[in-house]
């Protein structure tokens, strides 16, 4: 009987978290004011500074979501592993090296597999390709040439086209959204399925726009940027789909650490994105220095904030 209002709560959390999603993510696509490239003066400062806070959200959401709860994930089901191996073991040494094996930073070492996976992807483009990813940030903003040109002309550099990183941005995201689905689907409570819906709302409202505005920064055509956020605010209720389909069945041995593993991969990819694209690019010009680390910082202060309840 208490299953009813239970499924009805979590197809309620299943239509905010897609419409959400949708809301957030078309705002800076579908209004012109959000395309810094034929924004100028105060305009323009504010967009950049509109920039700097999405930084900080991204910082906020990698460092105090992802990487937290992908290395909570890893180190739960490596503990389940070992507990279920450790009966098998017997004697002080066996013990020892059973204690040794799981002070190892296996969530690290996972986080960081993602991390260099999309570097190598990256890599191997620009090596097919040279001009395939475009410009680094690095070498584009932070040059010593492009400082002269910005005191000697007074605008900053227009974003170049990075759509390897928006890719690596959009899936990382997704296989995010997709586990916090499934974690609402699976809240055994109305109560705490709302509590989390809720937390994850909170986030992810906010993480949308700036993919929307990230999108719009590097020139996306509006179809492709629209197509890009839709997909997005699909993974979430897949997940919850998914989410109630494990909670009416038989869960797999191994499909908690498969999960764990591929979160952690995701928020290896993009730590990537957020420190080797996002936050370069945003702080690369000399304007407002500090007003631009208050951005940051709020951004990354909100999130913070968020995961005391996420």
């Amino acid at each position: 009987m208490w299953m009813e209002p239970l499924l009805g709560v979590k197809i309620g959390c299943l239509f905010a978290l897609l419409v959400l999603t949708l809301v957030c993510g078309l705002i800076p696509i579908c209004f012109k004011w959000f395309q810094i490239d034929a924004a100028t003066g105060r305009h323009r400062r504010v967009l950049s500074l509109l920039g700097c806070a999405s930084a900080g959200v991204f910082l906020g959401a990698g460092l105090m979501h992802m990487t937290a709860e992908a290395l909570e994930g890893i180190d739960s089901e490596i503990q389940k592993f070992k507990m279920q191996n450790r009966t098998e073991k017997e004697g002080n040494a066996s013990d020892d090296a059973g204690s040794a094996q799981m002070e190892y930073p296996y969530g690290e070492l996972i986080i960081s597999l993602g991390f260099f996976f999309v570097f190598f992807l990256e890599s191997l483009a620009l090596q097919c390709c040279p001009g395939a990813a475009g410009e680094s940030p690095v070498q584009e903003e932070w040059s010593g040439t492009h400082v002269l040109e910005l005191h000697s002309h007074g605008s900053p550099p227009l974003p170049s086209k990075r759509p390897l990183r928006a890719l690596v941005l959009l899936l990382s995201l997704s296989f995010h959204s997709v586990f916090e689905g499934l974690a609402v689907g699976l809240q055994p409570t109305v109560a705490t399925a709302v509590q989390l819906c809720l937390a994850v709302l909170a986030h992810k409202g906010l993480v949308v726009f700036g993919v929307g505005l990230r999108l719009v920064q590097i020139g996306t055509g509006s179809r492709w940027a629209t197509l890009s956020i839709l997909s997005l605010a699909l993974m979430s209720p897949m997940g919850l789909v998914l989410g109630l389909a494990v909670t009416r069945g038989d869960s797999k041995g191994g499909q908690g650490l498969a999960q764990a593993v591929l979160e952690g991969v995701a928020a290896g990819t993009f730590l990537y994105v957020t420190f080797l694209e996002i936050l370069p690019r945003e702080l690369a010009g000399p304007e407002a220095p500090l007003a631009k680390w208050g951005c940051v910082a709020t951004g990354f202060a909100f999130m913070a904030f968020i995961a005391l309840w996420a």
